[in-house]
Formats: structure tokens, sequence, C-alpha cells
């Protein structure tokens, strides 16, 4: 979304409630269909309820259809080709960590989300978890700092190496770590190809090519086409941490602004997660006193 001279007091109410709104029904739809998990469950059938939990409440079309990753998909481990990414017959097991995402688009506004979650009992899991909570705090400093996203792609990079882990997002097209949002206008007919929304993918290249004029890029990774600060906009942010065969990610919208930056939500899974851990650790130790 190329917007110029945005201001946290420009940027539309509207615009923000439709954003957030849909976000939070994403999220409801893979916190709905992770409760339901199951043994013997596909990554397929999961994705399947994600698509139908969503479109009976009135998404109407995708930037990207839903993905569910289980066991080692969750780190894209030995994937090769964009094909890899789509849902299997990978089925769920006790103790298996496993990724829902989805981007749903409804009345124009877009949603991406990425839930982590695990069957059953994994502590690794929840390590990971925890971990994860510091790049979150890491790439909102930064961009309101005004660092290239660049350089906050490479500081993720160095605080997951200092954490033990290795980079997962540098697996997606591109070695996105986040792409830009916005309402999807396109006269094309509603349909999917290869996963994607074309009307969706008809605007990010209309941004892709308004950006590139201005030296800039609606895509986010760790080359020099990221060698600028955010433009002001809506962000789909998702650090994806490694560990062996394991990976953890989160995927939410960043807002950014002609001086500021914000999480558009912090009423999400992840980050109530991440409350609970606090106040339970915090618990702890003042027991221990």
């Amino acid at each position: 979304m190329s917007q110029t001279h945005v201001t946290a007091d420009t940027l539309p109410p509207g615009d923000l409630s439709g954003f957030r709104d849909l976000q939070q029904l994403a999220y409801e739809a893979a916190d709905t269909v992770a409760a339901g998990l199951g043994p013997g469950v596909t990554e397929r059938e999961a994705a399947r309820r994600i698509r139908d939990h969503l479109t009976e409440r009135g998404v109407q079309d995708w930037f990207h259809t839903p993905f569910a990753w289980f066991g080692d998909r969750t780190a894209f481990r030995r994937f090769r080709t964009p094909l890899q990414f789509f849902p299997t017959d990978r089925r769920l097991e006790e103790g298996m960590p496993f990724i829902l995402d989805c981007a749903p688009v409804r009345d124009g506004f877009v949603a991406d989300i990425g839930y982590s979650g695990y069957l059953g009992d994994n502590p690794l899991h929840d390590q990971l978890m925890d971990d994860l909570h510091a790049h979150r705090q890491l790439i909102l400093e930064h961009v309101r700092a005004g660092d290239t996203l660049q350089d906050v792609y490479r500081g993720v990079d160095g605080l997951l190496r200092e954490q033990g882990y290795d980079n997962r997002h540098q697996v997606y097209p591109g070695r996105v770590i986040a792409h830009q949002v916005g309402k999807v206008q396109s006269r094309l007919p509603r349909a999917i190809v290869a996963g994607f929304g074309v009307r969706s993918l008809q605007t990010l290249f209309g941004d892709l090519v308004v950006e590139r004029l201005h030296n800039r890029s609606p895509l986010w990774a760790d080359g020099d086409i990221s060698a600028h600060p955010a433009t002001p906009g809506m962000w789909a942010v998702e650090p994806h941490l490694g560990f062996r065969d394991m990976g953890v990610k989160f995927e939410e919208i960043l807002v950014v602004t002609e001086d500021d930056a914000f999480w558009l939500d912090d009423d999400l899974p992840h980050v109530r997660r991440w409350e609970r851990r606090a106040l339970t650790a915090a618990g702890t130790t003042e027991e221990n006193r």
C-alpha cells in the first residue's frame, strides 16, 4: 500500500479497523482449527478447515490460500521449489509442531497471519516461542528508529544466531521477512492461480512498479533492494526461526507512518501467550524469594 505523508493522525480509522478486524478473524480461524487438530489429521485437511471457517464468515478472496506445515516441514528443510509450500498428506502425530498460515481478503482488506503450535507436549517448541518474542520487539524498535529494512533484517539474523537458531524466512520466495499489504483494488474476476488470488497479486505488482520508481520495494528482504526505511503503510511481518527440524513464527501487520510504527493489534494469540508466560515466571520468582 503506497502512501505519502502518512501520520498516526491521518491514517483512516475505518481502514485500520477493517485490517484489524480481518486479522482478528484470521487468527480466530487458526486458533479454532488448532484446537481441533488431533493425530492423523493431514496438512490438507487443516488448511481446508481454515478456508471453510473463513469463507463461512464472509471472506471473499485470498492473497494466498491457507497453508499448513507439520513436523520438520515447519522448518522448511529441503524445500527447493514453491510447490513444496503447499499442504500435503503429512499426518500430525503426538508431540509434532505445526504452523498454520492464511491470508484472507474481505471487502478489499487483506490479512496475512502465521500461527505456531504443537500437539501434546513439546518443551523445545515452548523455548523457541519464548525466544521469538525478542524479535517482535527488535523489529518495532528498529523500524521506529528509521533503520533500513535491510539492516533490520540483518538485526533479526544476528539475534537469532545469538539465540542458537537459524533463519527460515530466507527460504520464502525472495528471502522476504515481510511484504506490504493494502486494500485490494482490481477489476479482475476473482480467481486463484497457484494458490494466490489474482486480484491481490495485481495490487502487489502495481505497488512493486510504483515503489521501484522511487528506488524502494514492497518486499522486505536482506538485499540492496531493501536498503531503505520502511515505506509508510501496512507490512505483514513474519520472522521465522528454525532449530534442527522445528520452526516457529508469527505473522502480523506492522503499521508504519511518516513518524512512527506500531503493531496493528496486541490482542493476538502469541502476544497473549508471552504475557501469560511472563506472569507465570514472575509468580514463580516471588514464590522462590
